[in-house]
């Protein structure tokens, strides 16, 4: 139920693309508290972007899931911009994430929805 998608003008080829994918999967287990088996990730690299009239290295995330409490979203605005400074070498005020907490009735996985 945790969905998170990285939209960056950074070009990442497909090993480095794996890696980002899977220490964000485990960061978002982690914070959420929700086993990995349930994560979805999307990172798409080297799209056409501009942030405060500038083309320097940024990222657009976009997480959400069931039950995501506000303490759990200040805590991945820290860690998020960390992982991708470190991978991507995206500074953090270049950054923007925005979080949405589902009602677990409006998620649907296997023909049904979580509530």
């Amino acid at each position: 139920m945790p969905l998170l998608k990285l939209r960056t003008n950074v070009s990442i080829g497909a090993d480095k693309t794996e890696a980002v994918m899977r220490e964000l999967s485990g960061l978002l287990a982690e914070a959420t508290s929700k086993p990995e088996r349930y994560v979805m990730v999307e990172v798409k690299g080297d799209r056409n972007m501009i942030f405060g009239g500038s083309t320097a290295p940024l990222a657009y995330v976009e997480c959400k899931s069931i039950g995501l409490s506000t303490a759990q979203a200040k805590s991945l605005a820290q860690s998020i911009p960390l992982l991708l400074g470190t991978e991507l070498q995206i500074d953090s005020d270049r950054v923007y994430i925005e979080f949405s907490n589902h009602p677990a009735e409006l998620w649907g996985w296997n023909g049904s929805t979580f509530g």
